[in-house]
């Protein structure tokens, strides 16, 4: 089947608290070309896309230079600028943040493995567990707590309307590939000494 790559590449990174924007930090070569470079490597995408705003230009720019397909968003944030996209798209979607610098072509085989187009939207989680014994906090968890989202999802884009009513299935991996994603100094620190 086709499926298409999202990476999500407008956020502001405003935690960073620097001036460089967040995916263009260096880890051996800026992060967010990690995640293009696995994804490409892949081999599982009919299409790579980019989200990119306003607030990412210098990204825009790296990821044009590396023959991304480009989609502008508000960069109002992120569920505003994923439904935006989302509503232009009609396959298989595979979402990812663009600030995994570990990700590679291997996990993302073994998460597209995990599609089924039944379900319209599937969170790609981690255990909290697992998080804390490689150092990370994250603040994104699911609601009872013991999850961490990735910030890759499996979409099946043709039966979504708006991201209101959506019913979410959850599968776990614990892997530091997609466990280490850059939010803080600390997480960059962390990365560097990896």
């Amino acid at each position: 089947f086709i499926m298409i790559s999202l990476i999500m590449a407008g956020g502001k990174g405003t935690r960073m608290d620097t001036k460089q924007e967040k995916l263009l930090l260096e880890y051996k070569k800026p992060v967010i070309l990690h995640v293009v470079d696995a994804l490409k490597n892949s081999n599982c995408f009919s299409r790579i896309i980019a989200a990119t705003s306003s607030n990412s230009p210098e990204t825009e720019k790296t990821l044009r230079q590396s023959g991304i397909e480009i989609i502008s968003t508000s960069g109002k944030d992120f569920v505003s600028d994923l439904n935006f996209v989302l509503k232009q798209l009609d396959d298989p979607v595979f979402i990812t943040s663009g600030d995994l610098p570990l990700l590679d072509d291997k996990i993302i085989k073994q998460i597209v493995e995990n599609y089924n187009s039944k379900n319209v939207w599937t969170s790609i989680v981690i255990t909290n567990t697992f998080l804390d014994s490689i150092g990370i906090k994250s603040e994104y968890t699911t609601k009872n707590k013991e999850y961490a989202f990735s910030g890759i999802s499996l979409v099946n884009a043709s039966q979504i309307n708006n991201l209101k009513s959506i019913e979410e299935s959850i599968v776990v991996i614990d892997d530091k590939r997609i466990g280490l994603n850059i939010n803080t100094k600390d997480d960059y620190e962390l990365l560097s000494s990896t």
